[in-house]
């Protein structure tokens, strides 16, 4: 049996390579031949026209929209989220072998619908799946220009902001640069960067929008909604009014395209009509309607973060460290770093070091417990072990999943517990960053490096600790051998 695979993910950098791995060595296993296509952050390299043509059946491992999608039309589907293609790949297979199998032979030669069928999907996963689909073409502004704006604070000093935008820093007053041309000559290169992250930093509600509305309407969404994300960010709206620029531009548009327009007027609907409706209607809804209430909620939350002390901020910190670690590179994983990018955008940067020394902390933990003690892990999970030391220290927190897709039961409460406390510790001690990513490679960007390390540390400790007495207490033969046989290597 000849299959094709797409795999993605939100970031594109573990989970999309993972699932294509665990993918191919369940068909092998199976005797099947299969392509893999990654659409991951370093582009995709399509699958050649001839062997999707030859394909028996497709599966999809995506947790965003799988890009071209009607390059399958009429072939038996198989999609799922692409933590099911990293610890399901065999099940996955079988599935789409099953199906092929009891398609008629004219089916999967037949042109048919613009794009192919799989499975239905509730509200709260096609939920997901937009709202991940924006996040994905987010991140890349998110670690261009949050670096950028830190590195300019380096270089440059805290008052590069002011140099730049104009206004008072310790009794020294400047002008704002009114010519970006001239921001080198005047500033040198720290402001240059400044200027430069910021754009890329002002893009991000737009972006998170538009491809909000992309993933629920195709191309056709984008206009209506970077436009609305341009109005959230006018009216003060913030993240919160992206998410709903993004999901009402989505909406209209996948209204307006069940018009039955006449042969005549379909192109004219798609060009003119369609755009035109969806962008108006988008801003009016955003400037009249929901504009105002979203911007307040939105500075209440900034307000709220502001005012966090003490007590207070430990517990945000133990929350959103324990959300990093609960599923990986997951759903709620994205939610607590959205936050954390959220409140370095409004200023606030102890929320963004809580957040990333949690992400840190799974990979590190479980690589630290495979040395302290090896004999509970098995030799596919020693060599896991040692990859997940680099990946925890530049904050890919996926490094920890191949630990959890074969022991969920004492991986995952052991990183839950390692993140809430690196996130609490962090909180507790103050530590800031600028930068939304970056691992240990940033160490310069943080504000109380200290405090950062020994968030780290305590994390690390705690999820090594966890994970060795969970395995040593519950800890049977049967499950060694099975996990030998059934986890991902990395």
């Amino acid at each position: 049996m000849k299959l094709v695979a797409v795999t993605s993910c939100p970031t594109g950098i573990a989970h999309t390579y993972m699932a294509a791995e665990a993918l191919e060595q369940a068909a092998v296993a199976a005797g099947h031949e299969i392509q893999v296509e990654t659409q991951g952050a370093a582009g995709a390299e399509a699958l050649d026209p001839a062997v999707i043509a030859e394909a028996d059946a497709v599966i999809f491992a995506a947790d965003v929209d799988v890009r071209d999608k009607d390059r399958f039309a009429g072939k038996p589907l198989v999609s799922g989220p692409v933590k099911r293609g990293i610890n399901h790949a065999a099940e996955m297979v079988d599935e789409a072998v099953a199906k092929a199998q009891a398609a008629p032979a004219s089916d999967t030669a037949a042109a048919v619908p613009a794009a192919p069928a799989g499975p239905k999907l509730g509200p709260g996963a096609k939920l997901r799946l937009w709202l991940m689909t924006g996040v994905s073409y987010m991140l890349p502004f998110v670690a261009a220009g949050g670096i950028l704006i830190a590195l300019a604070f380096v270089i440059g000093g805290a008052e590069i902001a002011t140099k730049v935008n104009g206004g008072a820093f310790e009794g020294v007053t400047y002008e704002a640069i009114t010519d970006p041309t001239q921001i080198l000559n005047q500033t040198g290169i720290a402001g240059l960067m400044f200027y430069i992250g910021g754009l890329a930093f002002s893009m991000l509600v737009p972006i998170l929008a538009g491809f909000i509305a992309f993933g629920m309407a195709d191309r056709m969404g984008i206009a209506p909604g970077v436009v609305g994300g341009l109005i959230a960010v006018a009216v003060g709206a913030g993240f919160l009014g992206g998410l709903a620029a993004g999901l009402l531009a989505g909406a209209i548009v996948m209204a307006l395209k069940l018009i039955k327009a006449n042969q005549a007027f379909q192109g004219i609907m798609r060009i003119v009509v369609i755009p035109l409706v969806s962008v108006f209607v988008v801003g009016f809804i955003m400037l009249v309607v929901v504009g105002k209430p979203i911007a307040e909620a939105q500075s209440w939350l900034t307000d709220w973060l502001a005012g966090l002390s003490g007590v207070n901020a430990v517990l945000l910190g133990l929350l959103l460290g324990a959300m990093m670690g609960f599923d990986l590179g997951g759903p709620v994983n994205k939610v607590a770093y959205l936050f954390g990018v959220g409140a370095l955008a409004s200023g606030d940067y102890t929320v963004m070091a809580a957040v990333m020394a949690a992400g840190m902390v799974p990979p590190l933990g479980l690589a630290l417990a495979t040395v302290v003690r090896g004999k509970l892990f098995t030799q596919a999970e020693r060599q896991s072990g040692k990859a997940a030391w680099l990946l925890g220290a530049s904050f890919i927190t996926e490094g920890a999943i191949p630990f959890a897709a074969a022991d969920p039961l004492r991986v995952i409460p052991s990183t839950v517990i390692g993140g809430a406390v690196a996130g609490a510790v962090s909180m507790a001690f103050g530590a800031s960053l600028r930068a939304p990513h970056g691992g240990i490679w940033v160490i310069g960007l943080i504000g109380n490096p200290g405090g950062f390390i020994v968030a780290l540390l305590a994390g690390t400790a705690a999820t090594c600790l966890c994970a060795i007495a969970l395995k040593t207490a519950w800890r049977s033969e049967a499950a060694s051998a099975a996990d030998e046989a059934a986890m991902p290597v990395i």
